[in-house]
């Protein structure tokens, strides 16, 4: 989470499209926006404490689906994408 909130707060305007593993995740007033607009579920994580934070996501192949609909729907949307191969990450 805190790669999320660094590149967060770099584009705090935007929507932003964090990509974890095959999917595309939104967190917080994101995930409700994201929700609401593409019409996908939206849930919650807890990270391990008792705060909890909304989570909403898609996988990664429908981006070309789902971002047009995010930003006829007048939002900015920033795509923060995986530089590295996940198998080999740790």
């Amino acid at each position: 989470m805190r790669q999320y909130h660094k590149v967060k707060q770099q584009h705090p305007d935007a929507i932003l499209l964090f990509r974890v593993g095959d999917f595309y995740e939104t967190f917080g007033e994101d995930a409700v926006k994201t929700a609401n607009i593409l019409g996908i579920t939206l849930t919650k994580r807890a990270n391990g404490s008792a705060y909890e934070e909304e989570l909403s996501g898609f996988p990664h192949h429908a981006l070309e689906t789902y971002l047009p609909k995010l930003i006829q729907a007048g939002q900015r949307v920033a795509v923060c994408d995986q530089l590295e191969d996940p198998k080999q990450a740790k």
